[in-house]
C-alpha cells in the first residue's frame, strides 16, 4: 500500500531505473492479502522483464501460514536483486501510558486479551514481529490486519492501534515528529536512525531479532540475460551516493548480491521463517 516500506523502497529506487535504462519505471501498488494479489499479477505476467514485483518475505511467509502454495516466492519467481534489509521498530501512540518494553509487558498482562496490534496483513514481518513478542513475553494480544502497513499506521497515528511493530522506513517521521514513541527495534543492534532505542534482546527479551527484506522478483521463466541486466542496473542505482545516504537515513542496508546469491538467501530465510512459524503456532485469524 502507499506509504508502506516496499512502497517507499519501490519509489527510491525506481528514479534511477528510469535514467539507466532509458525507459519509464512506473509503480503500481496493489495492495492486499498480504502481497498475495500484487505477487498472482506478476506471476502471471509474460517473462520479459517488463514487470516486476518488489516484495518482502511477506509473500512468503503469509502463504506459510495460511497453507496457499501460489504464488510461490521460490518457485513461481526469479530472484532478480536484493534492495534492501532492515529492522523493525516497535511504536506505540503517545497516548499510551508506557515508554519501554517492560512497561508495555505489564499493561498487556493486565488487560489480557484486550491489547490490539497492527500490521500489514498475516505474515508480514510487523505481524510476526507481535507474535514473536507475545510468544515470549507470554501475553495474550490482538492481530488486527490491514491491507498493507500505511493504513495500520495510519490508525497508530490516529490512537484507534495503541502499538505495532513497523519498518523505520515507514514510521520514522512520525517518531522524530513525536506522533509515535518508539520503545525497541528489532535488530541485532541499535540503529542511529532512532538514537536512545534500545532492541528489543536488550530490554528484557534475548534472543529477540527480526530483520526483514526487500528485492526484485520477475515472473519464472525470464532469461537468464534479462535477470542479469536488470541485476546490473539496480546495483548500480543502489551503489549511488545519493541512494546510500537515502537509505541510512531510514536504516535500510542496501543489498550486494547477485541474482543467485539473493535466490540462495530467499531459500535460506525461508527456513528460518517457517522454523519460527511452525515453533510459535501462528496462525491465520
Amino acid at each position: 500500500s502507499p506509504g508502506g516500506a516496499t512502497d517507499i523502497i519501490a519509489r527510491l529506487i525506481s528514479p534511477g531505473l528510469t535514467e539507466s535504462l532509458g525507459q519509464s519505471v512506473v509503480v503500481e501498488n496493489r495492495p492486499g492479502a498480504s502481497s498475495q494479489i500484487a505477487g498472482e499479477l506478476v506471476a502471471k505476467s509474460a517473462p520479459d522483464g517488463h514487470t516486476l514485483l518488489m516484495t518482502s518475505q511477506t509473500l512468503m511467509t503469509s502463504q506459510m501460514i495460511e497453507k496457499r502454495t501460489y504464488p510461490d516466492l521460490a518457485r513461481d519467481f526469479a530472484a532478480v536483486a536484493l534492495c534492501a534489509t532492515s529492522p523493525l521498530v516497535l511504536v506505540v501512540h503517545p497516548s499510551l501510558p508506557v515508554r519501554s518494553l517492560k512497561e508495555l509487558i505489564a499493561l498487556a498482562r493486565a488487560r489480557p486479551g484486550e491489547m490490539n496490534y497492527g500490521s500489514g496483513g498475516v505474515g508480514t514481518t510487523p505481524h510476526l514481529s507481535g507474535e514473536l513478542l507475545a510468544t515470549m513475553a507470554r501475553l495474550k494480544l490482538v492481530h488486527i490486519p490491514y491491507k498493507g502497513e500505511g493504513p495500520a499506521i495510519v490508525d497508530v497515528l490516529a490512537g484507534h492501534l495503541p502499538f505495532m511493530f513497523t519498518n523505520v522506513t515507514a514510521s520514522n517521521a512520525h517518531v522524530q515528529a513525536g506522533k509515535m514513541r518508539a520503545l525497541a527495534v528489532t535488530g541485532p543492534q541499535r540503529t542511529p536512525v532512532v538514537p536512545g532505542v534500545p532492541t528489543l534482546a536488550e530490554s528484557g527479551l534475548p534472543g529477540f531479532e527480526v530483520v526483514g527484506f526487500f528485492g526484485v522478483m520477475a515472473p519464472a521463466g525470464t532469461s537468464r540475460e534479462i535477470v542479469a541486466q536488470l541485476n546490473a542496473e539496480i546495483g548500480k542505482v543502489l551503489a549511488g551516493p545519493d541512494i546510500r545516504e537515502r537509505f541510512a537515513s531510514q536504516a535500510l542496508d542496501p543489498g550486494n548480491k547477485t541474482a543467485g546469491q539473493f535466490g540462495d538467501y530467499i531459500k535460506s530465510e525461508a527456513a528460518k521463517w517457517g522454523k519460527l512459524i511452525k515453533e510459535t503456532g501462528i496462525r491465520a485469524e
